[in-house]
């Protein structure tokens, strides 16, 4: 047998496993309030913990990539638009005489 078909019996056969294993607690009742015990529990605690863990993170990376980027210019005054060497009237108003 080579290495490449013995680790597909062994998955296959641990596949198998799981499956009963997991048929056989969710027959029985005892064992499945017991289940859904511990996944509330583990829900609660370290999937909590390593959700918050994983936030904070991506927070302070996110800190540190915009602290590091290029500077940015501030936006223009008002009545301006980018790349105008003058200011430019956003709402150009007609002389009195031709309203």
């Amino acid at each position: 047998m080579t290495e490449v078909q013995a680790r597909t019996t062994a998955n296959v056969v641990l596949a198998a496993v799981v499956i009963g294993a997991a048929y056989y607690v969710l027959k029985t009742p005892p064992l499945r309030r017991k289940a859904w015990q511990v996944a509330r529990l583990w829900a609660a605690g370290p999937l909590a913990a390593w959700t918050a863990t994983e936030v904070r993170r991506a927070w302070d990376e996110s800190a540190s990539a915009r602290a590091t980027a290029s500077y940015i210019p501030p936006p223009p005054a008002s009545g301006t638009r980018w790349g105008m060497a003058e200011p430019v009237r956003l709402h150009p108003q007609l002389p009195r005489g031709k309203r």
